[in-house]
């Protein structure tokens, strides 16, 4: 499952970016895309919060084990969805994600899943989910 349709009242919103809020990597993910999206087009929303209980209770997106991408009212999960939150972003990170998109899906998957599994070793864990700056949490949205 990689792609799920969401009700249309969810489509016509902002991308939504949803991250562990614990996990180191997740959080330098998220520091990384603050940065790099100079339009401003991504909003954020932690797997544990009120926005991922509402939006996704009725899919299967992964858990605490993805990143989750609602862009245009379809989820996107894994390799899936960080190829289309880059694909979002201004050159060169639009080719980059151009460019993980075609790699074939069982081998980002599988990369995907390593890293996941290892990732609270390898980056650490949080002891609570981040806490957006005032100048950053008008793009949170919990």
């Amino acid at each position: 499952m990689q792609e799920q349709p969401q009700p249309k009242s969810e489509a016509s919103g902002p991308p939504i970016v949803f991250f562990d809020g614990v996990c180191g990597l997740c959080n330098g993910f998220v520091d990384f895309l603050l940065r790099v999206d100079q339009r401003e087009l991504l909003r954020f929303a932690t797997l544990q919060g009120p926005t991922a209980q509402q939006l996704l209770a009725s899919t299967d997106a992964g858990g605490l084990n993805s990143v989750v991408f609602i862009d245009g009212g379809v989820v996107k999960t894994r390799s899936d969805a960080v190829a289309a939150i880059l694909r979002r972003m201004d050159w060169p990170w639009r080719a980059a994600g151009y460019g993980l998109k075609a790699l074939p899906a069982l081998l980002r998957d599988a990369a995907y899943d390593l890293v996941a599994k290892n990732r609270y070793r390898l980056f650490g864990v949080k002891a609570a989910c981040r806490i957006p700056s005032a100048a950053e949490r008008r793009r949170f949205l919990d």
